[in-house]
């Protein structure tokens, strides 16, 4: 239990600044609040006040939220958590905050109707908490190379004649399943930009996030990368080259023929988009021909499903708690005996990529 946690908040709003610092107070585990107009006064405060947790908003004035970021892992590395608007640029900018070390986000409590206020304070309330305890080196500094080396093949993406073209029918012989949550953009970002396009394999990704942030997620993922990524749609067939991101606010599942279906289902978990859901409808189908991994997060999500597609005879790898921000879903896999691998982040897909030339080869041996 975190307590005697010290929070900086930087918003250029004096009154969401105001508001903000008094519901963190109102929780026992948080002892001390500062207060910062803009992303300049944080990194003049940060040093004297030595936060354990810091709010972020996006859009300010004299120095904007992602250049804040960039100063402060840099610089003074400490768990970020960004306040973040509704809007699609507020969106997009969020996602490429995540992929730059922040730990999680929030909706600005003052841009929302006055009855989920309390929610989404009590929500921020609890992010914050879960900050303090994340292992900052392996969102910020650790591995900041990789960082930059994902960040530049999305910035000068190949030519789209380098990307196979996408098959739009034909039946695939073997499937992936990706899960992450906290820390998981970042974790996608070093992931998904090293899958092979040209395997008879389709993809299938869940990252818990509210509805607007995952199309946002799946367009940066998409630009650096061979597969061809985007947010799933009710109806999408499943294809080779083809990565499919459940949408935030609805679970994904696989149904007959590769035929992706979404639903609001109440939540499991606590989320919707849940992995156990879409793992298990996976493990009905397509049996042993899955290959599934369990990236960064808080929680047990996907230990279920990992245990229906082993039942079935399919393979998976987690993510090492060395490179993990949050041991949580890794860890309930590993600790359930589920796990076939254990490896940091740095090797996921290359792991991903010899189970599905295995199931490639089995498919094409059986049909000769």
């Amino acid at each position: 239990m975190v307590e005697g946690l010290k929070v900086l908040v930087v918003d250029d709003s004096a009154f969401a600044r105001t508001r903000v610092r008094r519901h963190l107070l109102a929780d026992p585990a948080i002892a001390e609040v500062e207060l910062a107009a803009d992303g300049i006064v944080a990194l003049e405060k940060i040093a004297d006040f030595g936060p354990d947790v810091i709010t972020l908003d996006v859009q300010m004035p004299r120095m904007d939220g992602i250049t804040a970021l960039r100063q402060i892992m840099r610089t003074m590395p400490t768990p970020v958590v960004m306040l973040s608007g509704l809007t699609g640029e507020d969106t997009a900018t969020t996602i490429r905050a995540l992929e730059l070390g922040a730990v999680d986000f929030c909706f600005k409590p003052d841009m929302t109707a006055a009855a989920d206020r309390m929610s989404l304070m009590n929500d921020l309330t609890i992010k914050v908490k879960i900050a303090a305890q994340v292992k900052l080196s392996n969102l910020a500094s650790a591995d900041e190379a990789a960082m930059r080396t994902a960040l530049e093949v999305q910035l000068h993406p190949a030519a789209p004649t380098s990307r196979p073209p996408l098959r739009t029918t034909g039946e695939i012989e073997c499937l992936t399943v990706i899960a992450s949550s906290t820390g998981g953009p970042k974790a996608l970002a070093q992931v998904v930009p090293r899958l092979p396009a040209d395997l008879q394999t389709g993809y299938l990704l869940v990252q818990h996030m509210p509805a607007g942030f995952t199309k946002s997620l799946s367009d940066r993922l998409n630009k650096g990368s061979s597969l061809e990524v985007r947010e799933a749609q009710d109806g999408d067939l499943i294809t080779p080259g083809l990565a499919l991101m459940a949408p935030g606010g609805s679970h994904m599942t696989a149904e007959k023929g590769g035929v992706v279906r979404l639903n609001d289902d109440p939540v499991v978990h606590g989320v919707r988009p849940s992995a156990d859901i879409t793992m298990k409808s996976v493990a009905r189908e397509y049996g042993s021909r899955v290959a599934v991994a369990v990236l960064t997060g808080m929680g047990s999500d996907g230990r279920d499903g990992v245990r229906a597609i082993k039942a079935a005879g399919g393979s998976s790898v987690v993510e090492h708690e060395s490179s993990c921000a949050v041991y949580g879903m890794p860890r309930s896999v590993v600790e359930a005996g589920l796990a076939d691998q254990i490896v940091p982040l740095d090797q996921i897909a290359s792991v991903l990529t010899e189970y599905m030339k295995k199931l490639c080869s089995r498919a094409d041996g059986a049909a000769n």
